[in-house]
C-alpha cells in the first residue's frame, strides 16, 4: 500500500491524465463514491482520515511555506461556510447530470474547462482523441472542472491557512459529519 504522505501523487496523475485524454476525468466518480462506501461500511470518515489524496496534497503543498499559516477561520469551522461550499457542490453536481442530459438529448457537448462554473478555460492540449459519444465528452469536461475548481480552492486555501483548511468545508467532509451524527443521535 502508498503511504499515505505519498497519495498526493495520485491527484497530480489525475490532472495529468486529464491532458492525455480527457475521459480519464470520469475517475473523479470514484474519488466521490470510495468517500461514501467506506463512510457506510465504517461508520467514520475513513477516507478523510487515511486515504484522501487531495488532503495529502494539501499537506505537502501547504507545509512547504512552514510554519507562517493564518488560523483557519472560524465561520470555515463552524460556520457557513462548510453550507455554501456544499451547497456549490449540489449545484455542481445538478448542473453536471442536467446539461450531461441535455447533452445526450441533443445539445451542444461543454468541450473546455470552466472554473466555478463561470469562468471558462480554453485550449487543453489532448495527447490522444477518443472517439465516444458527445455526453461522455460533455461529463468529463464537467467532472475535470469541478476537480480542478475545488482542488485549486484547496491550494489556495492550503498556502493562506492551515494545510487541512479544505478539509473543514470539503462537501464531502461535512456530508460524512452530518451521517455520523445522525447515527449517534439515534443511539
Amino acid at each position: 500500500m502508498i503511504k499515505s504522505k505519498y497519495l498526493f501523487l495520485i491527484t497530480l496523475t489525475y490532472f495529468a491524465l486529464g491532458f492525455i485524454n480527457i475521459h480519464f476525468a470520469l475517475l473523479g466518480i470514484v474519488c466521490m463514491a470510495l468517500p461514501i462506501i467506506l463512510l457506510f461500511k465504517n461508520n467514520k470518515k475513513t477516507w478523510c482520515q487515511k486515504y484522501c489524496p487531495r488532503s495529502s496534497l494539501y499537506t505537502t503543498c501547504g507545509n512547504i511555506k512552514g510554519k507562517r499559516s493564518l488560523k483557519t477561520p472560524n465561520f470555515f469551522i463552524k460556520g457557513p461556510m462548510k453550507w455554501l461550499m456544499l451547497g456549490y457542490f449540489g449545484i455542481s453536481l445538478m448542473i453536471i447530470i442536467l446539461s450531461t442530459i441535455g447533452v445526450s438529448q441533443g445539445k451542444p457537448p461543454m468541450d473546455y474547462l470552466r472554473f466555478l462554473l463561470i469562468f471558462p478555460l480554453k485550449g487543453m492540449p489532448q495527447l490522444f482523441d477518443i472517439a465516444s459519444p458527445t455526453w461522455i465528452l460533455h461529463l468529463s469536461y464537467r467532472f475535470y472542472s469541478m476537480m480542478m475548481t475545488t482542488t485549486t480552492l484547496g491550494l489556495i486555501l492550503a498556502l493562506i491557512f492551515k494545510p487541512r483548511t479544505w478539509c473543514t468545508i470539503c462537501p464531502i467532509a461535512t456530508v460524512s459529519d452530518v451521517y455520523i451524527k445522525t447515527l449517534h443521535n439515534k443511539k
